[in-house]
């Protein structure tokens, strides 16, 4: 049986982890909009034409996990959550933008 530190360790090439994290249908359209600004859910519904809600809660779920995007609930009425790049996911976007250049 493979664990995931074993798959990690195995790795040949560093970018490998980096194009895993951010593997899936929805995860690149997020994180490109993420670095425009702070995203709400509604509105990444209606920006990302074709995603539904499962599949969209299931990529940001996974973002905040890998730790490239935090979310915040703002207390203030109505009641709404938000979600920020953390600093993590800020250092990547040199990266990204080197890679729209080609």
């Amino acid at each position: 049986m493979t664990t995931k530190k074993d798959t990690v360790d195995s790795q040949t090439c560093p970018a490998q982890g980096l194009l895993k994290l951010l593997s899936g249908k929805w995860k690149p359209e997020i994180f490109r909009l993420a670095v425009e600004g702070p995203l709400r859910f509604s509105s990444l519904l209606r920006q990302i034409e074709g995603s539904n809600k499962q599949t969209l809660s299931v990529a940001l779920k996974e973002l905040e996990e890998v730790g490239m995007l935090e979310k915040v609930v703002i207390r203030q009425k109505p009641l709404h959550i938000e979600y920020n790049l953390t600093e993590k996911g800020m250092s990547l976007v040199p990266v990204f933008k080197q890679l729209e250049s080609f």
